[in-house]
C-alpha cells in the first residue's frame, strides 16, 4: 500500500494530483502549523488575458499566534468569494469545459465556510473525483498522531499499514530514511514534471491550479497527468 501526504492546499496544482494518482491513500496534513507568511494553503494561480490571475482566500491571523491549519478561520469581510467567481467566469468563459464546473463553483461561493480546511478539502475531493483519481483521503487530525517530523510521516505509515511512502524530492531534508527502514516502510521520492496542455491566453504557464487543466481539457486531464 502506497501512502503519500500533502498539506491541504487551496485548489492545488497538478503535482499534488500526480502524486495522489500514484498513491492508495493521500493524507492531508491538517494538524500541523499554519505558515506565518505567504502560503499555497490560501492562494493559487489561474490565467487570464493579462497572464497570471491570483485567487486568495482571506483568513484571520492577527493576534491569534501559532495556529494549526485546521484551526484557521476564513475572513468573510468584503466580497472576496464573489469576486473570485466573477474573475474565473471572465477568464475561462471561452474554455471548452468551464461550464461543466460552473455549478460547483457557484455552490462553493454560496456556502459560507467557517474554516479554511473545510473549503480546501471540499475542493480537493471534487478535483480528485473529476480527475478520476481513486486515492482514499485521510485527515491527519483523524489519525490521532502527535509526532513531528522526522517521525510524523513514519507514524502515519504505521497507522495506515503502508508498505511505501511516496514523497516529493524536496521533502527529503525533513525525512530520515533510517527511521523508515527500521519501521519496514520503503521511502520513495517523486518529482513530477509539469504537464503541458492546451491553454487559453497565449504562452503556456506551468503549475497553475489544476482547475486550469480541467477547464481547458476536461476528461482528458487524467491522461495528461499520467504522462507527466
Amino acid at each position: 500500500m502506497i501512502v503519500s501526504s500533502y498539506q491541504p492546499y487551496f485548489a492545488p496544482f497538478s503535482g499534488f494530483f500526480s502524486k495522489a494518482l500514484r498513491s492508495d491513500i493521500l493524507v492531508l496534513m491538517d494538524a500541523v502549523q499554519f505558515p506565518r507568511g505567504a502560503t499555497w494553503l490560501t492562494r493559487n494561480r489561474f490565467k487570464n488575458d493579462q497572464g497570471i490571475l491570483w485567487m486568495t482566500v482571506p483568513v484571520w491571523k492577527k493576534g491569534l499566534g501559532l495556529q494549526k491549519i485546521n484551526e484557521v478561520r476564513i475572513c468573510h469581510e468584503g466580497r472576496w468569494a464573489k469576486k473570485c467567481l466573477a474573475g474565473l467566469k471572465t477568464a475561462y468563459a471561452k474554455a471548452p469545459f468551464f461550464e461543466d464546473h460552473q455549478n460547483f463553483l457557484e455552490e462553493l461561493v454560496s456556502e459560507r465556510f467557517e474554516r479554511l480546511i473545510d473549503l480546501n478539502v471540499k475542493i480537493i475531493r471534487y478535483l480528485l473525483e473529476h480527475l478520476q483519481i481513486p486515492a482514499r483521503v485521510e485527515l491527519l487530525s483523524d489519525l490521532g498522531i502527535q509526532a513531528r517530523e522526522p517521525r510524523l510521516s513514519v507514524d502515519v505509515c504505521r497507522e495506515l499499514g503502508a508498505t511505501h511512502f511516496l514523497a516529493q524530492t524536496g521533502a527529503g531534508k525533513y525525512l530520515d530514511p533510517a527511521i523508515f527502514q527500521t519501521s519496514g516502510v520503503q521511502l520513495r521520492f517523486f518529482n513530477p514534471r509539469p504537464p503541458v496542455y492546451p491553454q487559453l491566453w497565449g504562452s503556456f504557464i506551468p503549475n497553475l491550479s489544476v482547475f486550469d487543466m480541467l477547464f481547458n481539457c476536461g476528461p482528458a486531464a487524467q491522461g495528461i497527468l499520467k504522462k507527466g
